[in-house]
């Protein structure tokens, strides 16, 4: 029985449990992984290839890392002799395919999207439900069109965001989430849908200034949403005693080491790990305590 081919883009952890199970189905014929090219990384800026690349080497398969995948990927098919594949299978890949690449599998490029579609088009959608409080996110598989995230829907999963949940977690989950859904879709008739019209939200990629947080205009509901959501980065800095922190963790009930953090509206948040720049990070109190010194 021939296997259904796949060209799959991907770049951050993200994306390899979606790579993972397609390999490991037997299901699929994987010619090729593209994943962005290896970057500097850390202080020392030495030269790290994206992780779906280790796994896709690990897992025996080819991989090239094209700068411009829309101009130079055609011509590097052509070149490796690979035929148009059944499915493009987009995850987190971190460029916009045009339309030459969109037209170029026989039965549809497909995405993973970590949002329930039309809510969070766009490159930062777990953090956004994170930061707008929302009570419930979860995966998408879409057909791909040119416009971001518009395409026709192919399956849905819900799964809802804990008061505690941060991006890191809520990524994690997901990640599985939607390589298991992505499977599933693959495996049986795709029966796509139009995205509704109404509740399109959109969000952008993420900057280093969105992490400031100012307790004399926000509540402690909302400095607690945006810590969760923009761990590990960019991080939220904050005003606390005269002095800038970042403020790793965060509550909205007391406990033990935690320093009550007075906000807008008579709220209060309790910071419960803080880092000063260049300094370790230390329990909220134990900080406060030095602090004073």
């Amino acid at each position: 029985m021939q296997r259904t081919s796949v060209i799959f883009f991907g770049t951050p952890l993200f994306a390899c449990p979606s790579l993972e199970r397609l390999h490991a189905s037997g299901a699929f014929h994987i010619p090729l992984v593209v994943t962005q090219p290896d970057r500097p990384v850390g202080r020392k800026q030495l030269l790290t290839a994206p992780p779906v690349k280790i796994l896709a080497q690990r897992l025996g398969l080819s991989v090239c890392q094209p700068s411009e995948p829309s101009k130079e990927l055609p011509s590097l098919l052509e070149a490796l002799q690979i035929a148009r594949p059944d499915f493009l299978v987009v995850v987190a890949y971190g460029h916009i395919l045009r339309k030459p690449l969109l037209e170029l599998p026989r039965v549809a490029p497909v995405n993973v999207h970590a949002s329930l579609l039309p809510r969070w088009r766009g490159a930062s959608p777990i953090e956004h439900a994170i930061m707008m409080g929302d009570g419930t996110t979860g995966v998408t598989i879409q057909i791909m069109v040119e416009a971001l995230d518009a395409g026709p829907i192919l399956a849905q999963q819900e799964s809802p965001i804990g008061e505690h949940d941060t991006t890191s977690m809520l990524r994690e989950r997901l990640s599985s989430l939607g390589a298991e859904l992505l499977l599933h879709t693959l495996l049986h008739p795709l029966t796509p849908k139009a995205q509704p019209q109404e509740g399109v939200t959109t969000c952008m990629k993420l900057r280093k200034d969105d992490g400031h947080a100012d307790p004399l205009t926000m509540e402690a509901m909302h400095i607690d949403r945006l810590v969760r959501a923009l761990s590990p980065w960019p991080g939220v800095t904050c005003p606390v005693q005269g002095k800038t922190i970042k403020i790793l963790r965060a509550a909205l009930a007391p406990s033990a080491l935690s320093l009550p953090l007075p906000c807008a509206k008579g709220s209060i948040l309790y910071l419960e790990t803080v880092q000063e720049p260049g300094r370790k990070p230390l329990p909220a109190l134990e900080w406060s305590r030095g602090a004073r010194l």
